[in-house]
């Protein structure tokens, strides 16, 4: 079980959470980015810098999620894909995405798109404080306890992770 995270659009509140239950946990944090981010660093911590370009990261992050993963995201679009997969999907305000809601999520995220695509204004997101870290908190501690326990009621199935030469690991 690993903890994918989409670190072009996490903060770095969040980011830095990760980091610290992936420690606590003994877990793997894997930060995918075109860019290398600050501060990922530590046990179990991996900065996947991809090549420069659109969605790359996304896709780098759907090719290594499996089932019983967790990933962080804002990327609607990737919360998508790696739902249908039926991976585990949150976002950095711990908003859980499942069959259930990623439709309607992913139509209105189509909708913003295409009226700022004809140059209508479109709402940002609000700021990210202590209410929606200790919401994200919450989210991530619970989605990791439940897998945790998954993960030992199902114990002995491991896979290994495939390589992309077009990516640097540090």
């Amino acid at each position: 079980m690993k903890i994918f995270v989409d670190a072009d659009s996490c903060p770095k509140p969040a980011r830095l959470l990760i980091l610290r239950a992936a420690a606590r946990t003994a877990l793997t944090a894997v930060f995918a980015a075109n860019r290398p981010i600050p501060g990922i660093a530590g046990p179990g911590a991996v900065m996947e810098v991809c090549p420069a370009g659109e969605g790359a990261a996304d896709d780098r992050i759907a090719e290594l999620a499996r089932p019983g993963d967790l990933v962080v995201t804002r990327d609607i679009p990737l919360a998508s894909r790696l739902v249908e997969a039926a991976i585990l999907v949150t976002d950095d305000r711990g908003q859980v995405y499942t069959k259930e809601n990623i439709r309607e999520k992913l139509s209105f995220r189509n909708f913003k798109v295409g009226l700022a695509d004809n140059g209508l204004g479109i709402e940002r997101t609000a700021s990210y404080g202590k209410r929606e870290l200790k919401k994200f908190a919450d989210t991530l501690d619970r989605l990791l306890a439940a897998l945790i326990r998954q993960e030992r009621e199902d114990s002995g199935n491991r896979r290994p992770v495939p390589v992309n030469p077009s990516c640097r690991y540090t």
